[in-house]
């Protein structure tokens, strides 16, 4: 027998593990890789601390210089961080969408609504739902809801100087801007603030509806990034998703003054990149027009080089349908009355003599009485060239091109109605449309500071030379002319 003990020694135990292979040194694409994804990183702490900053400066009825100051840091930084992220890869590139997206949205909590007094406006209708009665009922002022008046939303005697509080006629002092008429808002819109107080634990006040708009302008990031991936190119899907994720508008409308607006964009973009141009895009296009009127002008472009009648009758009898079922419930109880300020306010709103001017860019050039129907013709022409030369792939490039050219034309002094357009420059990845978006803040932040009208034309006069030198540089006649300037160069080298 064979002595194993004998014939096999025990080896001695190394002294130190053995060594793998040497580590290569990081590329150099590596490290640049690094370092971009935490410039993007530090530019968006630093837009998050502007946010939080701008919000706690002030309200813009008494410090709007400090909130001008606040937005122009804000967006200058938004405008970097997209530009840095499109040189990062996509992997990291989503998850700093995301995180951006999340903080951003967390910043906007930090007040209570700083330059709009919708949101008290959406509390209340909430409020005279969950009693039971119709909003288009009576307007909030009204002796049959005085039951339901709290001091947040009617406060006493002493906070009638406080911002956003006005006072009626008869003494009544609200939170409410308009409390001696009955709420504008569609059903979906309606909905959404009944589900909303529903939810929202006892005298939470202004928080529930925030964190809704962060939900949601979260969520409208997710489906960007979801719609962008299957449908464009996955590489540049993060950088597309980011311009609305970080845009400061998102922050500032969507969440701290939480407009409703933001309902109807995610039902935008869902109607536009996950359902064909059929029944089931009608329908989610219908809910959105049931929060805002707006959407109404993505209908071209969901209709984008459809000529069947089959499809055109398809989406549009669904759409219909949408709308209708919304407004049955709310119809069965308060009749015709349902339209409530809506025919008023689209009459007034925003454009009282010598504040701002409705189709401001067209009244420099053509007489007052002839302004509007130019900008019916003008609407009506692209829609019509977005219905019959639009890009079936791709919806929301004309969707984008009718509503941003609608925002030009009429001018409006809000900036949450622009949205709608900050999403759809998302899904198409032209960020010249952005300027429509800042003629709007400019003007509504600016317009105690400088005359309305002028700013107004200058705003959007700018926002106009903007996007029409975006065009031109993505025409193939600008590249050739790129081509032959780089040409002529190197052959003078």
């Amino acid at each position: 027998m064979i002595d194993t003990a004998a014939t096999h020694s025990p080896q001695p135990l190394p002294t130190e593990p053995p060594q793998g292979r040497p580590r290569r040194p990081p590329s150099r694409s590596s490290r640049r890789t690094r370092i971009r994804a935490a410039c993007t990183a530090a530019l968006l702490a630093a837009l998050t601390a502007t946010v939080v900053g701008t919000l706690h400066a002030g309200d813009n009825q008494g410090e709007s210089g400090y909130l001008l100051a606040g937005y122009a840091v804000a967006w200058t930084l938004f405008a970097a961080a997209a530009r840095t992220v499109r040189k990062v890869p996509a992997r990291a590139a989503t998850g700093l969408v995301l995180a951006g997206s999340a903080a951003i949205a967390l910043a906007a909590l930090a007040t209570p609504p700083r330059t709009s007094t919708d949101m008290f406006r959406y509390a209340w209708d909430g409020r005279v739902q969950a009693a039971g009665i119709s909003p288009y009922a009576h307007p909030p002022a009204a002796p049959e809801l005085a039951h339901l008046r709290d001091d947040w939303l009617f406060p006493r005697e002493g906070a009638c100087e406080d911002w956003g509080v006005t006072r009626t006629d008869s003494g009544l002092c609200a939170r409410i801007n308009r409390p001696t008429v009955p709420t504008i808002y569609p059903p979906v819109a309606e909905g959404w603030f009944f589900a909303v107080h529903a939810v929202s634990p006892p005298d939470s006040r202004h928080k529930p509806l925030q964190v809704g708009g962060a939900v949601l302008a979260l969520g409208t990031t997710v489906a960007l990034l979801a719609v962008l991936r299957r449908r464009g190119d996955p590489q540049r899907a993060p950088a597309r998703a980011a311009l609305w994720a970080w845009c400061p508008a998102v922050p500032f409308e969507a969440v701290n003054n939480a407009h409703i607006d933001t309902l109807g964009v995610l039902l935008t973009v869902l109607a536009l990149g996950t359902a064909t141009a059929g029944a089931r895009r009608g329908a989610l296009l219908g809910a959105a027009i049931a929060v805002k009127l707006l959407p109404v002008l993505v209908l071209p472009g969901a209709l984008s080089g459809r000529r069947s009648p089959k499809h055109i009758a398809r989406l549009l009898a669904a759409v219909l349908a949408a709308v209708a079922l919304a407004y049955l419930p709310y119809v069965a109880a308060s009749g015709a009355g349902v339209l409530g300020y809506l025919p008023g306010y689209l009459h007034e709103e925003g454009y009282q003599p010598g504040h701002v001017r409705r189709f401001a860019l067209l009244r420099l050039l053509l007489p007052d009485a002839a302004a509007g129907v130019a900008v019916v013709v003008l609407l009506a022409l692209t829609a019509l060239y977005v219905w019959l030369r639009g890009d079936p792939a791709r919806p929301w490039r004309g969707a984008l091109l009718l509503t941003g050219t609608a925002l030009l034309l009429v001018s409006p002094n809000y900036p949450w109605y622009s949205l709608l357009v900050v999403a759809l420059v998302a899904l198409d990845g032209r960020w010249e449309w952005l300027t429509v978006t800042l003629a709007g803040t400019v003007l509504y932040l600016a317009g105690g500071i400088l005359p309305g009208w002028p700013l107004q034309a200058l705003a959007y006069g700018a926002a106009v030379l903007t996007v029409v030198l975006g065009a031109f540089l993505r025409s193939d006649r600008a590249r050739r002319m790129v081509r032959h300037r780089l040409g002529r160069l190197s052959i003078a080298v």
